[in-house]
């Protein structure tokens, strides 16, 4: 039951279309750097990825639904990462925002991050991830803090090349007649 192409992220070509949001009432009023978004849209150049939008919003959960949707209609983005709002604060409610716009939930994904997470902190099991797919995009809600973005990222890092093709539709994700430039290309 050997494949060869599992344990190494695939080669696609071109870049990944990402998009990054931030929710942060403070954030949004100027009042709080965006270390986090400032992460997540610099790791992800690594994916290959390419960001094309990124964004403030406060923890507004209308506006964060509507916000994600408008977004994968107007750039079908293939991954758009989310971050902040995903603790138990009475303002934090990303996740449910996420779970509105998406289709179909992938628990998996969330799992893995809050596993990760729960090896540096016990608080882990406090953060409220998410993952979903809307359409032709993967959306993750991610923690705020800096260290709990970069530890859920690296979570699921190397299952998102595949995840991306998966989601994507690629005719064989994570096989090289996935990666000949055809529909399946990266958008």
């Amino acid at each position: 039951m050997s494949n060869p192409d599992r344990c190494e992220p695939p080669r696609v070509q071109g870049r990944w279309r990402v998009a990054v949001l931030t929710v942060s009432d403070l954030g949004s009023q100027g009042l709080r750097e965006d270390r986090s978004g400032d992460f997540l849209a610099s790791r992800v150049q690594e994916l290959p990825g390419e960001v094309v939008l990124r964004h403030l919003l406060p923890d507004e959960p209308v506006e964060i639904e509507g916000w994600l949707r408008r977004v994968v209609l107007e750039k079908a983005p293939a991954l758009i990462l989310c971050t902040g709002g995903t603790g138990l604060h009475p303002r934090d409610r990303t996740p449910e925002a996420v779970l509105r716009a998406g289709e179909y939930q992938v628990p998996g994904m969330a799992e893995a991050m809050r596993r990760e997470g729960a090896l540096h902190t016990p608080h882990a099991m406090l953060s409220r991830q998410v993952a979903v797919v809307l359409g032709p995009t993967l959306i993750l809600a991610l923690p705020g803090a800096l260290k709990a973005a970069q530890e859920s990222l690296e979570a699921v890092w190397p299952a998102l090349p595949h995840a991306l093709e998966m989601v994507a539709g690629l005719p064989s994700a994570s096989t090289e007649l996935g990666h000949r430039g055809g529909p399946g290309t990266p958008r």
